[in-house]
């Protein structure tokens, strides 16, 4: 029996075609981060048209907000990310202390405190996250400036996942980016290991020199965790952060 090609079937294909063009990309030794991103934009479009005409049929599915929302983030779409984030916490009220992308993209929106006020109501539903700590951080930083942000950092009593523990520590000034990345380069791990610490800590620590305006540092970090072939395959959060870096990277390249 052949199966109708519907509308959800179509997305879900996309979305494999997609991660499998960026995953051979990616593998690449020295990945072209424009390249990539060309390949990935063709079917983030088409991903939006088939999406956007599901929602036509179904206005009052979340899940088709939530891909939607992600296809408009990876496009570099910051303010329809937004708006298609908060259809769903319209539409289901209860997702909204959890949702994490909408701070992110309301952060890359510009829209500062609305990305605090997110951050602030994730820390209600997971309080070891300092990955959460670390963006109400950068968007203190940018709402109200470093000494606001610093004296605001919030205060963790429990063990997060590695390498957080050392990450948190360069916002809160205890530590270098330096003796980060020096740690995990020396640490006796397995190389997969030290390359999924060696993303998050690359990406923070590039993205803690963007906001304190060190261009030149940030964008090399940045481009260190675009360029890393742990996350883009791991799982759905690191691919979306492995998104942030790729994003931000081309970002600071094209300034």
């Amino acid at each position: 029996m052949s199966a109708s090609l519907t509308p959800s079937l179509i997305v879900r294909l996309l979305l494999i075609i997609t991660s499998m063009n960026v995953t051979s990309l990616v593998n690449a030794e020295s990945p072209d981060l424009e390249a990539l991103t060309k390949t990935q934009d063709k079917r983030l479009k088409k991903q939006i048209e088939v999406l956007t005409a599901q929602i036509q049929q179904t206005p009052d599915v979340v899940g088709l907000y939530s891909q939607r929302g992600d296809a408009h983030f990876f496009s570099g779409e910051f303010k329809e990310a937004v708006a298609d984030y908060s259809k769903m916490v319209e539409l289901n009220p209860q997702s909204d202390v959890s949702h994490w992308r909408r701070g992110i993209a309301y952060f890359y929106a510009t829209q500062y405190d609305m990305a605090a006020g997110q951050f602030d109501r994730y820390h209600s539903f997971d309080n070891v996250d300092r990955e959460n700590g670390i963006w109400r951080y950068l968007s203190h930083y940018k709402s109200k400036g470093a000494d606001a942000a610093r004296k605001e950092l919030l205060k963790y009593d429990k063990d997060d996942r590695e390498p957080f523990g050392d990450v948190y520590q360069l916002f809160s000034g205890t530590l270098t980016g330096k003796q980060i990345l020096d740690k995990i380069e020396s640490a006796e791990i397995t190389e997969r290991e030290r390359e999924k610490r060696m993303f998050y800590a690359s990406l923070y620590v590039g993205l803690y020199d963007a906001v304190e305006g060190r261009s030149e540092s940030a964008k090399k970090n940045l481009t260190r965790a675009a360029q890393n072939t742990w996350a883009p395959k791991a799982g759905y959060g690191p691919h979306y952060m492995w998104q942030v870096a790729r994003l931000h990277a081309l970002g600071l390249s094209s300034e």
